[in-house]
């Protein structure tokens, strides 16, 4: 492989079972000590760059915005750390934002620095006798989100933990300062250090949104309802993003969601994080999409709308066990204004990203409502999903509140954009995100992957949902305040339940259909 030194996961294991085993990883440690760094920045013309940060990369260094990305990833075999501190040498490594230093106060630059693997790649010491590996994985992830990463070294590290869990047979953990770059970017990244299992010189493939292509009526009647048609289509456009610029600028002023059992109290981007996920099959995702000629996305918000709805409908009455769904009484009160902080990646998708590809944190912010209530019919959380995303698509508000941002960051400086960010994210519930992953099985160095499940801390949300798709599963990951929720175990499974729910009206459907058409 191009990018890749020979001495891969499969090498590993054929030589495991003899003496060659030893010798090998002698030969890993001596290209490691060749290319081991100190950690101190390098003064050479050569290698010395100083380019200053974005503006949005400045904003997550405030103390109220200092947001880290987490990507848990499930392997299916032991994680052998040679072999990754290796690799990591000839790949992440080459790209500038993870060799890098932020020096600086008010004008933070990107110094080029020699990089220490040893500071960076983490092997703790586990037990192999314990009682629960899921438990002991899910606090190590939670003391992480207590801590940063020093800023004398670049942002990121690797956690390598070999141990057996529910769904994997060891667990790595990337964690990387949101200055480095988005969720988008980052994926894109990952994706570039591994490779097609079934065609190990293959990079994964990361699906990209086509333009569709508008056939053209050329007739009289053709070109004028054409017109009519574009022209409603702007009038909308121009409607709904003057009334999603006056919600984000009310919400910025005064406008608070209500009060509600998933919404915590302020200083929450301080708190550290209890991760949980889940594993289900992605192919339910795309039966409910076929049938409903909706998106992914479309269904990931609608099964997330039953989900909490369950949830807090649990929580209203008394915090007893659901009765049968259609038996369940309704305990929510009316009227509950929930939103969420929707990120939207403003940067055209390019997939997978290399060290020339541009860079960096293009995001800009929609309120996407929820609609919290208890419906007959499971299918119309994903009806309304669906009706409100398409509104949300057919308005500016990501570019609007985007450029207000940047606006407001260029004129009044880094303290009121970031005083403005922290406003609009504390007045609303939570955060949700959807991430496209590889449509291929892959393997990080070589260690086939399972799952991947990727989150955040540091941002002022009790609540953080995110959707991974990976080869023919999608994970859904929570990141929670533990004060605020404690039991997020109960609403993954209140997600997931949700979803068998919607999957099954589907599937009642189908035979009526079918008996329709004969």
């Amino acid at each position: 492989m191009k990018h890749f030194l020979p001495y891969s996961f499969g090498t590993v294991m054929e030589s495991a079972k003899g003496a060659s085993l030893r010798r090998r990883r002698k030969q890993l440690q001596a290209i490691e000590t060749k290319s081991s760094f100190n950690g101190e920045i390098d003064s050479s013309s050569e290698t010395r760059e100083e380019e200053p940060l974005s503006p949005a990369a400045r904003l997550f260094h405030e103390p109220t915005f200092n947001v880290y990305i987490i990507a848990i990833m499930g392997c299916k075999t032991r994680i052998y750390p040679e072999v990754i501190k290796a690799n990591l040498e000839h790949t992440l490594l080459k790209h500038p934002r993870f060799s890098s230093l932020q020096v600086g106060d008010r004008e933070m630059k990107w110094v080029r620095t020699k990089v220490d693997l040893e500071k960076h790649v983490i092997v703790p010491e586990i037990n192999p006798d314990m009682d629960s590996p899921d438990k002991f994985v899910e606090d190590y992830v939670y003391n992480l989100s207590k801590t940063g990463i020093v800023k004398s070294q670049p942002l990121w590290d690797l956690h390598l933990l070999n141990v057996v869990t529910s769904d994997s047979e060891a667990v790595g953990i990337v964690r990387i300062h949101h200055s480095l770059g988005d969720g988008t970017s980052l994926m894109s990244l990952l994706a570039a250090c591994t490779r097609q299992i079934n065609h190990p010189e293959a990079l994964p493939t990361i699906p990209v949104m086509k333009k569709r292509r508008i056939q053209h009526n050329t007739t009289f009647y053709g070109v004028f309802w054409s017109l009519v048609v574009w022209f409603w289509s702007v009038f909308q456009l121009i409607l709904n993003s003057m009334v999603d610029v006056l919600m984000f600028t009310a919400t910025a002023l005064f406008l608070k969601d209500t009060e509600n059992p998933l919404k915590g109290p302020p200083g929450l981007e301080f708190t550290p994080r209890r991760f949980v996920h889940r594993t289900v099959s992605l192919d339910d995702f795309k039966l409910v999409k076929n049938e409903m000629n909706t998106t992914i996305n479309d269904v990931a918000l609608g099964i997330t709308q039953a989900g909490l709805s369950r949830f807090m409908n649990r929580i209203y009455g008394g915090g007893k066990k659901d009765e049968e769904p259609t038996q369940m009484k309704n305990n929510l009160p009316k009227h509950i204004r929930l939103r969420s902080a929707l990120l939207i990646n403003l940067r055209p998708s390019s997939g997978i990203k290399d060290t020339k590809a541009k860079w960096g944190n293009w995001i800009g912010y929609v309120l996407l409502p929820f609609n919290i209530a208890i419906r007959d019919d499971p299918l119309d959380y994903v009806r309304e999903a669906k009706a409100t995303v398409d509104r949300k698509k057919h308005s500016l508000e990501a570019i609007f509140t985007f450029s207000i941002a940047e606006m407001v960051l260029k004129l009044f400086g880094i303290k009121a954009a970031s005083s403005l960010s922290h406003k609009i994210l504390s007045r609303t519930t939570m955060s949700f995100s959807n991430l496209v992953g590889p449509l291929e099985e892959i393997g990080y160095y070589g260690h086939p992957m399972t799952y991947i499940a990727a989150s955040s801390y540091g941002l002022p949300h009790a609540l953080m949902i995110n959707f991974q798709s990976y080869f023919d599963k999608m994970t859904i990951a929570l990141s929670v305040d533990e004060d605020t929720i404690p039991n997020p175990h109960q609403l993954c499974d209140d997600i997931v339940e949700s979803l068998k729910l919607i999957k099954d009206a589907i599937l009642a459907e189908v035979p009526i259909k079918n008996n329709q058409g004969d």
